[in-house]
């Protein structure tokens, strides 16, 4: 919940700075956060006390720490949070991409989420988006020229993304022009890769389907390895991050003939 007598928006940046901090820093002090935002230690306090208990962070004695293993599965709304300002800048690239007509696949995820709303502002005369998301699906479904093809299946809530056998035996039967692709990590050795076995399969299926796979993600995302495997790099077209990805990454990557747009 916000803190008392302050505006929603000034908490939720605060957080979302603190989250950034943490994950940069792997740790934050009671004391660093008091100085850098003006705040009062107990304002700090109830703000970690409040990550902690959504699972973004590991409280500890005097601050927090970043909650590790690239096997954990974060909820969507902690991950909201996380980078945000690079997800929207990747998010209005990634829309820039999208022309009249087309047939377009987002997968679940909050930066594929950024692609949806910028998709609201594109000056389109007809568009169909094919989406596993929930939150995705809802975004777009007041858009009188756009086409939103819902896949069913099992719900994950972690993700508000539906995936399973009934999901893939619907992407059987469709094609896309375009698939928009988050993913947790991405290892140039192993390729993408995701916590849960079922959206690595669904997320495979979407590939398959696909006639260019433009993968979405932010710079933490990579040199990062993941439970299930989706797909080697071979299948990716083009990777749309933000500017502070390691220029060597940059440079292996273009190497491979992978076309990495950085914003």
């Amino acid at each position: 919940m916000p803190t008392a007598g302050q505006p929603r928006l000034l908490v939720e940046e605060r957080r979302r700075k603190i989250l950034d901090l943490v994950e940069k820093q792997a740790r934050v002090t009671v004391d660093e956060l008091v100085n850098r935002f003006g705040v009062s230690a107990v304002t700090v306090r109830g703000d970690l006390d409040a990550l902690s208990q959504s699972g973004a962070v590991i409280r500890s004695h005097g601050g927090a720490l970043k909650r590790v293993g690239a096997l954990q599965d974060v909820p969507i709304n902690v991950k909201e949070t996380l980078h945000h300002g690079e997800k929207v800048r990747i998010g209005h690239a990634a829309a820039q991409m999208i022309r009249d007509n087309e047939i377009v696949m987002l997968d679940s995820g909050t930066t594929t989420a950024e692609v949806a709303r910028h998709i609201k502002f594109l000056k389109l005369k007809a568009l169909t988006v094919i989406t596993n998301a929930l939150n995705i699906a809802m975004e777009l479904a007041n858009l009188p020229h756009l086409r939103v093809i819902m896949i069913g299946g099992i719900l994950r809530q972690m993700s508000y993304s539906l995936v399973g056998p009934h999901a893939e035996h619907t992407l059987k039967g469709l094609n896309a022009d375009r698939l928009f692709l988050g993913v947790d990590s991405l290892d140039p050795e192993i390729g993408l890769t995701t916590p849960d076995v079922l959206e690595a399969q669904l997320n495979a299926m979407m590939i398959r389907v696909a006639r260019e796979v433009i993968v979405v993600a932010d710079s933490s995302k990579f040199a990062r390895r993941n439970l299930s495997l989706i797909a080697p790099l071979d299948s990716v077209h083009k990777i749309i991050t933000d500017d502070g990805l390691a220029p060597a990454m940059v440079a292996g990557l273009r190497q491979r003939g992978l076309d990495v747009i950085l914003v």
